[in-house]
């Protein structure tokens, strides 16, 4: 048997779809992350961060709003400070346990913190010469656009006076 062809039915082509193009302001929305509401649990922790005035855990956190009387949940303080870093009104890094812990920080570049083991106290610290040696050992190595994290861990005069 030969082979025969068989037509396919031609179908119609599809409208296309009209798109009403954004405007301007729905573009520049649409670029930023949207902003985080500020409810009195959100307040509550930054004011609680405020006042510490050093690094502290989310579970500490937590410990010293319940203290106050506060019925804020655990969860809640933890999303709090996950918010307040990510929107850079709060330092976050990993302490030597592992944890990670929060700051408060007013303070918007890179900088670097000098941090007692024992009471949290914090000092900012201005490096160039960390930011010299982070870039040399990147460029002796073919890498461009180093970012670096450098916290120190150590004891305030206070807590070293308390020991002795």
């Amino acid at each position: 048997m030969p082979d025969q062809q068989v037509s396919q039915p031609e179908l119609a082509p599809k409208p296309a779809l009209k798109v009403a193009p954004k405007s301007a302001s729905r573009e520049r929305q649409d670029a930023q992350p949207k902003a985080k509401r500020n409810t009195w649990q959100r307040e509550a922790v930054r004011a609680a961060l405020v006042e510490h005035r050093g690094f502290v855990s989310a579970r500490e956190l937590h410990e010293r709003l319940c203290a106050q009387g506060s019925t804020i949940g655990l969860a809640t303080v933890y999303r709090a400070v996950s918010d307040l870093a990510d929107s850079g009104e709060a330092d976050v890094i990993v302490s030597p346990d592992g944890e990670n812990i929060f700051r408060f920080c007013g303070t918007h570049h890179h900088h670097h913190h000098l941090i007692c083991r024992s009471c949290g106290a914090t000092r900012e610290l201005e490096a160039s010469v960390v930011e010299d040696w982070a870039g040399n050992v990147g460029a002796e190595h073919g890498f461009a656009e180093i970012d670096h994290v450098v916290d120190l861990f150590g004891l305030c005069e206070k807590c070293q006076a308390a020991r002795v």
